[in-house]
């Protein structure tokens, strides 16, 4: 690895404001980034069949080792900075975070009331399993372990509420500097996006910045409240964590 290049491996579930985030550094003149690499990976070890997952298989490399090496690899267009944007639950090969112990790791967390209603609001089927709180847990933990540091966790309401002062404590984080690029980008469709774009960002393409702060819970029938319920003590142990500017208040936690 170049040592003046900067991976971050941003990790999140689904259903959060990923996608925005990715937009985000992907405003800034220093970075490149990447979608959900092992995405493709993912569906073929598991044959879940998820929304697009034959042409998302066919557009990927699949081959664990191979991607893994490929974000340990040289930086995209020669930038400084590499902004990937991952999920834990799609790491079940051999591969995990502990394969990329050079990156800088930052976790991005949302309530699972609000998950599990936006998954609904799609007419998505979902189980705990797929929002990922529980590898999530494992990875932030084996990050703490690797670099010796406090995990980096923003919450994404706490985003959406004040994007500059928690972008502002990200980058501090992340020992990088700040560039105001991240607040706004162009809206539209980018070459980087993964295949499934079409089925997922059809929100994000439109915006050119972060959206209104999030109001109140969504409220889920009895089946949708199981599986949020599943993911509460984990998200309870994430948000306990995240970086917590003065003001902030608790995310839907009781």
């Amino acid at each position: 690895m170049t040592s003046n290049r900067i991976r971050i491996a941003m990790w999140s579930g689904p259903r959060n404001i990923s996608t925005a985030m990715m937009r985000s550094f992907g405003g800034r003149s220093d970075c490149a980034v990447s979608d959900e690499p092992f995405y493709g990976a993912f569906l073929k070890t598991t044959g879940q069949r998820q929304p697009m997952a034959d042409q998302v298989i066919a557009s990927m490399d699949c081959d664990w080792q191979s991607v893994a090496d490929n974000m340990r690899g040289p930086v995209p267009d020669g930038k400084p900075l590499w902004y990937q944007k991952h999920m834990p639950h799609h790491m079940v090969a051999d591969i995990s975070i502990a394969d990329f112990p050079d990156h800088r790791h930052a976790f991005l967390i949302r309530d699972p009331v609000r998950v599990v209603a936006s998954y609904a609001a799609k007419r998505v089927e979902v189980t705990a399993d797929d929002l990922g709180y529980a590898r999530l847990l494992e990875y932030v933990d084996q990050a703490a372990q690797m670099s010796g540091k406090r995990p980096v966790i923003l919450d994404s309401s706490d985003i959406l509420r004040d994007p500059e002062t928690h972008l502002r404590a990200l980058c501090s984080a992340l020992e990088l500097s700040w560039d105001a690029g991240m607040l706004a980008w162009t809206a539209g469709a980018r070459t980087t996006d993964g295949i499934w774009a079409s089925h997922w960002y059809g929100r994000v393409v439109e915006t050119s910045g972060f959206g209104k702060a999030e109001s109140i819970m969504p409220s889920l029938d009895d089946s949708e409240q199981a599986i949020a319920d599943q993911c509460g003590d984990a998200y309870a142990r994430l948000s306990a964590l995240r970086i917590k500017i003065e003001g902030d208040q608790p995310c839907g936690l009781a």
